[in-house]
């Protein structure tokens, strides 16, 4: 082609590929085989780099990703994404429509209404099960993809959302000029037919598949290189607005008319999206996608309902949760019927021990299930399961598959009663047996563990547990890579310490699959920055019980280190339990409230003592400390800065946190209520104090209201830490 026609040819195919992709993604009508594409595709990248003087960040060439980003930023949301109500049968879903038409009675909009209520008319939309998306175009052009992350703000995953085909990245303004400013929330997803081409891709390479597409979608937009992601060919599929500025008066008086206005600007929309007149044309509807929906080539989980005019959207407004105008109707999870062929007695890293079914392969909501949990020795008595039942089984959240019960009248004759094990079955050692309502009542077993800290079961556990984010945060050391040496190599690799001694195996661990020069080092270098890591990060990660993440922040607040720690008697770790003349001989404040919390009471306190001072815990610190790791508190609070009751209005409180709180970083926040004296803890009970309730909140809201537990809102929370901080 001659150099002067070049520049007309760029065009040219800009718009045949811009076309070629809304004729696939949009309008389901392809007019152009895959490989017709990528090739034009790949002559366009050609004739683009002869001209950079054309180069257009909208070009399709752009979408095959280019460096890897080095973090995401958060971005706050210009119209709040809020979640939706649930209802999971026909009665739910007309009690909303009668309040929706209670809502909006007395507004007088002319005949067809009821007793003088506006007559509704609704859209039914299918809610697809993938990742929330909001996309922001300015003058038509893409300038930011963000999660819904906690409602206000989310993460920016623009990277991602370049390469995903069906997004585009400058809209279609032909038809339908766009809005100066248009936000289109929508749902970003994995096909089925891609979701099993990269488990077999994953499954050939030896490496680990994936759970499910929602799963993996979420990972895929959380990760950094967009070759990856490009790679993954994830969907998109647009079903709601956020803000709208700069339009015409007329552009999207309904939402009906919102989701032509967004097929037009070539933004892909449900084509089985419906609009009904009535609840009961509503009913009809979700019952025909129910047979539809399982055709697909994507999950779905329910259909989406909604007001259809947005003048009385507006008008029904939103309570602190979700908008008033809108409900999800949850199809009821898939259930089928299977043979229950043997049961494993799985330990995990606390020691506890878990049986897991092992069933006849079945299909279940898309994939093929031949394990479930059994979650614990109570509940198989208590369902009476036994070894050759049927078993109905279903998918918790459509993810997680485990047995719901039995069916009696197929027991085949010679059905084996499971019995629980008597002793570890990793290393034969003893269990620790707990029950709801005492060893006389079997069925209400709640669990067995083991407690040998040695059982070589919980120690593989225990190493993944340790060098996780939260506790040592060792980049590279997740269970891939410890399964890897304890399968393919001869290093010893069975306590904490022995972690810190890699540095002595290097060229064993280059010689590993996939590992390779510049990952082991960067694996020695997360190993080596885990030295000094801190008190509290060290005693979260040795997964003592009783000892999670906030227990171990507030010993650390206590003690300045581990050593101080492992001089204090037994009752400083209990100090709110002690009686007046018990704190008063250690030295500590007569009354409950004025004394630090420690996380521990009568009975746990004991259990962590014990752990810490026997000899298989004098055996592990005695080797961290041989091996470098620092026993220091980072987070020790001198007794004289201690926060006290009286201090602030935190102080000596048990406190729980629930819902969505839009100011607050969950971790954060909790760490900053525990710097000025409270106890966080995760559930509710009589000896809760305050509860700090955000949007979202549920049964822990409810328990509190039921206990008549004191509840804040963030409003009042807010306004507590500003009072609080120094003039």
């Amino acid at each position: 082609m001659p150099p002067a026609n070049e520049p007309a040819r760029i065009h040219e195919l800009r718009r045949l590929l811009e076309q070629a992709n809304r004729a696939y993604y949009v309008d389901a009508a392809p007019f152009m085989p895959d490989t017709e594409f990528d090739r034009l595709l790949a002559e366009l990248a050609e004739l683009e780099a002869r001209h950079p003087e054309l180069a257009d960040p909208t070009s399709p060439t752009q979408r095959v990703g280019g460096e890897p980003i080095k973090g995401f930023k958060q971005i706050r949301h210009a119209v709040a994404m809020l979640s939706i109500d649930n209802t999971y049968d026909e009665s739910g879903v007309r009690d909303w429509a009668a309040r929706v038409v209670r809502t909006l009675s007395g507004e007088s909009r002319g005949p067809g209404g009821l007793f003088g209520a506006p007559a509704v008319t609704f859209v039914c939309d299918p809610k697809i099960d993938g990742v929330a998306i909001s996309l922001r175009y300015e003058k038509g052009l893409l300038v930011h993809a963000v999660t819904r992350g906690d409602g206000t703000t989310g993460d920016d995953v623009t990277h991602a959302a370049r390469v995903i085909q069906p997004i585009p990245l400058r809209l279609d303004g032909t038809t339908t000029p766009p809005p100066e400013v248009l936000e289109v929330r929508g749902e970003i997803y994995m096909t089925s037919a891609v979701f099993a081409r990269i488990n077999k891709d994953l499954e050939d390479a030896g490496d680990d598949t994936l759970a499910n597409p929602r799963n993996a979608t979420a990972g895929t937009l959380k990760n950094q290189d967009p070759k990856l992601i490009a790679s993954r060919r994830l969907s998109f599929c647009a079903h709601g607005r956020g803000e709208v500025s700069g339009a015409p008066a007329d552009f999207a008086p309904t939402h009906t008319v919102f989701l032509e206005r967004l097929r037009a600007l070539g933004l892909p929309t449900s084509r089985h999206a419906v609009r009904c007149d009535s609840v009961d044309a509503v009913i009809d509807a979700i019952n025909r996608f129910d047979t539809i929906r399982r055709t697909l080539d994507h999950a779905t989980d329910g259909m989406v309902v909604r007001v259809d005019e947005h003048a009385l959207q507006q008008r029904m407004g939103t309570t602190s949760k979700s908008p008033r105008w809108i409900v999800a109707y949850k199809y009821p999870p898939d259930r089928t019927t299977t043979r229950l062929l043997d049961v494993l007695h799985q330990v995990g890293k606390t020691g506890k021990i878990t049986p897991r079914a092992v069933m006849a392969p079945v299909h279940l909501a898309g994939t093929t299930v031949q394990h479930a949990t059994l979650h614990n020795y109570g509940q198989i008595r208590q369902k009476d399961i036994r070894i050759g039942d049927s078993v109905y089984i279903e998918k918790a959240g459509d993810i997680i598959p485990y047995v719901v019960g039995i069916v009696p009248e197929q027991r085949p004759r010679g059905a084996r009663v499971i019995a629980p094990p008597p002793e570890c079955p990793v290393c034969n050692g003893p269990l620790e047996i707990e029950y709801a309502a005492g060893p006389e009542s079997p069925e209400s077993e709640t669990s067995r563990r083991c407690v040998n800290p040695e059982c070589p079961a919980q120690v593989r556990e225990k190493l993944v547990w340790f060098a996780g984010r939260k506790q040592m945060d060792i980049d590279g050391l997740g269970e891939k890579t410890i399964d890897l040496i304890l399968t393919q190599t001869d290093i010893p690799l069975r306590t904490f310490a022995d972690i810190f001694h890699l540095h002595g195996h290097r060229d064993t661990l280059i010689s590993l699959d996939r590992m390779g020069e510049k990952k082991v080092d960067n694996l020695l270098a997360g190993i080596e920055a885990a030295k000094s890591r801190g008190m509290a990060r060290l005693l979260a990660g040795m997964g003592i019980r009783h000892v999670g993440d906030s227990t171990a922040r507030l010993l650390a607040r206590l003690f300045p280190s581990l050593d101080a720690l492992l001089q204090a008697p037994l009752p400083m770790l209990m100090p709110r339990a002690l009686n007046k003349e018990d704190a008063r001989a250690l030295g500590l404040p007569e009354e409950p409230g004025q004394r630090p919390e420690t996380g521990l009471g009568k009975e746990t306190a004991p259990a962590v003592f014990t752990y810490l001072h026997s000899p298989a815990a004098a055996r592990t610190f005695k080797a961290l400390r041989e091996a470098g790791v620092e026993f220091a508190s980072k987070d020790y609070a001198p007794r004289e800065s201690r926060p006290v009751a009286g201090d602030n209005p935190f102080a000596g409180k048990t406190i729980v946190l629930t819902g969505t709180l839009d100011a607050f970083d969950r971790t954060q926040l909790s760490e900053r209520l525990e710097a000025l004296g409270a106890k966080v803890s995760g559930s509710v009970s009589k000896k809760t104090s305050l509860v700090i309730a955000g949007r979202e909140a549920g049964s822990k809201l409810d328990k509190a209201n039921e206990l008549g537990i004191e509840v804040w809102d963030e409003a009042r929370l807010l306004a507590a830490l500003d009072a609080d901080q120094p003039d």
